[in-house]
């Protein structure tokens, strides 16, 4: 029997940020494990032109839900959708439902972020810090509360090269940064942005630092846990292997290179992929949130669950698994042939950027336009090359964390829910995760037909035959003109012909019968 199963039986939980990638799959294991859990409230931003009962029947019909209906026939009464907006004071709840959530909520994960890296400072402040504090505010309110668990990032101190488990102070305190925000001006916070966040790379990372700072200061007597994932990729195991449904991180770079648009990427060879499955992140905090109700820790745990320090994978080597299970599963209608250089020099990558994705990029356009149709692919493309620029930072550098406090939690759990509850990432093996990886971006986020792998293979036939029969020419239109201007080329090519035609000469008199 699972303890930790067992704990959530008949609980009141409260998810934010249920609708996103994390918390979908935060929601499916509990309905799984725990089918006779009382409630799951999910705030769920009003969307136009939707309820939010469409909204949530549209997550419980999809392939993800699947597994649990059949544990629990009755999932749809036990999810409560709640009206909210993150960006609202007091999350624009209405009287009875926040009455609700703070008389029956005996357990909080707080999901919800912005986790985009160019997000204004004023955004990523109002939901990763401002919407955390009020939600702490209200868990204070909470007297059946048992714990409040916290999703960071394993990033939030990607200043430091070694990361301890504890709360890192930020120069400037968030209570000072969300005063700020209520009055200053877009213009004078974008100036004040890189000050601000310093050798951070993003305002994500700093917010996300500054969130942590306000659970500690706003913890008082509460049982707080705090999760730091690293990259969050696709399932490993549950319900599924490989399932994902959006292009963030390791997946939109997967996308990207399987369907011929990238072709080129900065890394380091020695940088560490620090990606970890996002089952495996679900399974620690719902171990976190039992240990944190039950054994009541007297200080804020923090979690860090990463893949680096106990099972790394270098990015380069991941990236060429990723290319070789392109040839096994490639993706419909490439734009081209999948490959990919990794360089470190910053003046190789600018040329393979002019030469293989803007050139290709302002090609194509030109032959819309001559076919009448809108040019698109130059904005692509100077879109994704926006975003692996973003990215360079995290794919050129590795991180040591300390995880005393996993290792810690992994021992406190029986048998039966090492299994149940699995975040052992020394298990995992990386060709079987990467190809499961290609393969789920393929089915459940191009939602590409399995069926369609023969003709994308022909696709790809015809693409090879293209780029030979392109470079050949380019080869004998550069060659013509030097002929043409160059009495050296013109020698050269004279040679060739000659000692050609000596050898064939020669060797039509050496295979000819003799008399």
């Amino acid at each position: 029997m699972s303890l930790i199963a067992a704990f959530y039986s008949n609980k009141s939980i409260l998810i934010t940020g249920a609708t996103g990638f994390l918390g979908k799959v935060l929601m499916e294991k509990l309905l799984r494990t725990s089918p006779d859990l009382r409630v799951i409230y999910i705030l769920v931003r009003p969307k136009a032109g939707q309820s939010l009962q469409q909204r949530t029947l549209q997550i419980l019909n999809s392939k993800l839900f699947e597994k649990v209906k059949e544990a629990c026939p009755d999932v749809h009464e036990k999810i409560v959708p709640i009206s909210a907006d993150l960006n609202q004071n007091d999350f624009g709840l209405s009287k009875e439902d926040l009455q609700e959530l703070l008389s029956c909520t005996n357990i909080v994960f707080h999901c919800a972020a912005t986790v985009r890296f160019d997000d204004s400072l004023r955004h990523a402040v109002q939901l990763n810090v401002t919407a955390t504090q009020q939600l702490m505010h209200m868990a204070a309110q909470m007297p059946k509360l048992e714990a409040f668990i916290h999703i960071s990032t394993a990033f939030s101190n990607c200043n430091l090269e070694h990361i301890d488990e504890v709360i890192y102070p930020c120069p400037v305190e968030p209570k000072k940064i969300i005063a700020s925000m209520e009055w200053l001006d877009d213009t004078i916070i974008e100036e004040i942005t890189p000050k601000l966040i310093g050798d951070r790379p993003n305002t994500y990372t700093y917010t996300k630092a500054l969130g942590e700072i306000v659970i500690q200061q706003e913890a008082r007597n509460l049982n707080v846990a705090i999760i730091r994932p690293s990259i969050v990729g696709a399932t490993w195991q549950e319900p599924f292997p490989g399932w994902v449904d959006n292009i963030n991180g390791p997946s939109g770079l997967i996308i990207a290179a399987g369907k011929g648009f990238l072709r080129s990427i900065r890394a380091n060879p020695k940088a560490v992929a620090d990606v970890i499955p996002v089952d495996t992140v679900v399974n620690l905090t719902l171990a976190a949130g039992w240990y944190t109700a039950v054994h009541r820790p007297k200080t804020t745990l923090i979690y860090h669950c990463t893949s680096g320090n106990l099972n790394p994978c270098q990015w380069v080597k991941m990236g060429f698994q990723v290319l070789s299970t392109f040839e096994k599963v490639p993706f419909e209608k490439a734009f081209r042939r999948p490959y990919a250089d990794f360089t470190t020099s910053t003046f190789t990558v600018q040329y393979w950027n002019a030469v293989s994705h803007w050139a290709p990029a302002i090609m194509y356009d030109f032959y819309l336009r001559l076919t009448g149709r809108k040019p698109r692919m130059t904005k692509l493309m100077n879109r994704l090359l926006r975003t692996i620029s973003m990215l360079e930072y995290f794919i050129n550098r590795s991180w040591e964390w300390s995880t005393n406090n996993t290792e810690m939690l992994m021992s406190e759990l029986s048998p039966e829910d090492q299994k149940v509850f699995n975040f052992d990432v020394r298990q995992l093996n990386w060709l079987e995760y990467t190809e499961n990886y290609v393969l789920g971006v393929k089915k459940y986020l191009l939602k590409e037909d399995m069926d369609g792998i023969p003709e994308a293979r022909q696709h790809l036939k015809r693409l090879r035959n293209i780029h030979y029969l392109f470079n050949t020419a380019v080869f004998l239109i550069i060659w013509r003109l030097l002929i043409a201007r160059s009495q050296i080329a013109r020698n050269i090519w004279l040679f060739i012909v000659s000692f050609c035609y000596k050898f064939l000469s020669y060797f039509r008199a050496s295979s000819s019968p003799k008399a």
